[in-house]
């Protein structure tokens, strides 16, 4: 197992070879589509920018992966991931052209332009040379809180300024990741110091969310620091945790009588209130979200079953040595006449539609953000595996693309519907980030930073089976090369088949599992029926 050491200073030499990279060649305005695999080979760009990338990319996923096995505490994992963002704050945009489109998106905003009425090549931006040509005429697929924090970063109608602008909000985002993973750490029975290290210390994030300033770092800051909040906010555990933290003081202040149950029944209703408002935050915050992308609503009902899930302490377990009916009287305001969840639940949405509507609201946008959502498809590449299936069944008929990825969302929503339903009994949590990954492989369109939505919260409470995080955030982090020309493309066709290929076996292997364990069920029914059993 490599030192700690070796691992913090063998990523910050990878994150000051991408730095470089950046530097030399990363996304630049005017956009032009300079670095390929084939100008790379040319010698078009010469030999220290591919370099600098390869090994800059090499080093950062070694010592990711090094790491997680390896990082000692939370504060070290802290410490050693803003190491690795730190270079790359003062250079080009790595990985992508987005950038470029946020800042437009945000000068049509302070501008008084309506960024969903169209593209820039419909309304004008100063930049729009450094936009992709794929997304001139798109409308802004965003929510309207993004809108407004961009629409600030372009006010002074510089285009550098406006770009640090982007970083700042991306930052704010990891810092809400960076508070929110101890409380999802610890809900989730994981190391904090190893969820920390999982998320943060990912490449993803120095080169996608620092670099690139994708706003996919704000909308899933705020939607960890609401299930933080929601987790913080459920009533049956605050008040079982309320009650035997009075017993305990109860217990160390015998012969104080009525005083302490009193100061008993204090400290149940002071914890109360302050559920009620963590669960109004929860709400808030993911409304919030909502409002940067329309995928975190698909955390929303997850967020519901933290807050009213029964905590083991509180079935039927006693509080402790303290008045039964101070606690009872409690639990009645508290809970009934009406059923027990309906309080939190009506918080949680009530808040969620607060935010969203005040983001509307302050944006004067409206609710246009949803229709323009449509335009965010026009990328097709074989990394969503709807689109694969499609563009693999195209290589031998007519284009079957939207039918795929029209199927990919209809799966989609049966899937977040099982999953919710069985979170109710089992670690909504865990369901929650499961829900997100499966939004990541079956919306019609996959962006390598899209693998860090569900990283974020599986990395908090996944045991074990830790590769199915690491090595396909590892493998994505390699996807896109400085400029932001994504190395999928150079393969589409073979892409295409190897993902449906892969997804074809894992039907067939999930069919070869379920039915090996419906045989051993029945041999073992068989063998109990018998006249030994």
């Amino acid at each position: 197992m490599p030192r700690p050491a070796v691992v913090r200073y063998g990523g910050l030499a990878g994150s000051l070879a991408l730095a470089a990279a950046a530097w030399l060649g990363g996304a630049t305005d005017p956009w032009q589509p300079t670095i390929t695999p084939g100008t790379i080979f040319a010698g078009d760009n010469g030999v220290l920018l591919p370099l600098a990338w390869l090994a800059g990319t090499g080093l950062l996923i070694a010592a990711w992966v090094a790491g997680v096995r390896s990082a000692p505490t939370a504060r070290w994992a802290y410490v050693t991931a803003v190491l690795w963002m730190l270079p790359l704050l003062a250079f080009l945009p790595l990985g992508s052209y987005d950038a470029y489109s946020y800042a437009c998106q945000g000068w049509q905003q302070s501008a008084g332009l309506d960024p969903y009425g169209g593209g820039v090549d419909v309304l004008g931006c100063p930049w729009a040379d450094a936009v992709a040509p794929t997304w001139r005429d798109a409308p802004a697929p965003y929510g309207p809180l993004f809108l407004v924090l961009a629409g600030v970063a372009a006010q002074t109608g510089s285009l550098t300024v406006t770009l640090a602008g982007l970083r700042v909000i991306a930052l704010l985002g990891i810092a809400l990741i960076a508070v929110a993973l101890p409380t999802l750490a610890r809900r989730g029975g994981v190391p904090p110091g190893r969820a920390v290290w999982l998320v943060l210390a990912c490449p993803l994030v120095p080169i996608h969310l620092v670099s690139g300033a994708h706003n996919d770092a704000l909308m899933v800051g705020l939607v960890a620091a609401g299930l933080a909040l929601a987790i913080r906010a459920n009533p049956a555990g605050s008040a079982a945790s309320a009650g035997f933290a009075a017993s305990a003081d109860s217990a160390t202040s015998a012969g104080r009588g009525a005083g302490a149950v009193a100061d008993s029944g204090e400290t149940i209703r002071a914890t109360g209130r302050r559920a009620d408002l963590a669960g109004w935050a929860a709400g808030l915050l993911l409304g919030l979200a909502i409002a940067v992308k329309a995928t975190a609503l698909v955390v929303v009902p997850f967020a519901l079953l933290l807050m009213i899930e029964r905590y083991p302490q509180f079935r039927g377990a006693s509080p402790g040595p303290v008045d039964s009916r101070e606690v009872s009287s409690a639990q009645r305001r508290k809970f009934g006449p009406r059923p027990w969840w309906l309080g939190p639940v009506i918080r949680v949405v009530a808040g969620a539609l607060v935010g969203l509507a005040a983001a509307s609201l302050v944006s004067g946008r409206g609710f246009g953000w949803v229709t323009a959502l449509s335009g965010s498809g026009k990328s097709v590449q074989w990394t969503s595996p709807p689109t694969a299936v499609g563009m693999a069944i195209g290589l031998f008929g007519p284009d079957a693309v939207p039918v795929t990825r029209v199927l990919g969302i209809v799966a989609l929503a049966f899937v977040l519907v099982v999953l919710w339903w069985k979170a109710r009994d089992n670690n909504p949590l865990r369901y929650a980030g499961y829900a997100l990954a499966a939004t990541v492989l079956l919306a019609p369109v996959f962006h390598p930073w899209y693998a860090l939505w569900p990283l974020a919260i599986l990395a908090a409470t996944l045991h074990t089976h830790l590769n199915w995080l690491v090595v396909p955030c590892a493998v994505v982090s390699a996807l896109c090369l400085p400029d932001g020309y994504n190395l999928a493309l150079a393969v589409k066709t073979q892409g295409a088949v190897a993902m449906t290929v892969f997804l074809v076996w894992i039907v067939v292997h999930e069919a070869k599992i379920r039915s090996a364990g419906r045989r051993r069920a029945d041999h073992v029914a068989d063998r109990l029926s018998g006249p030994d059993a």
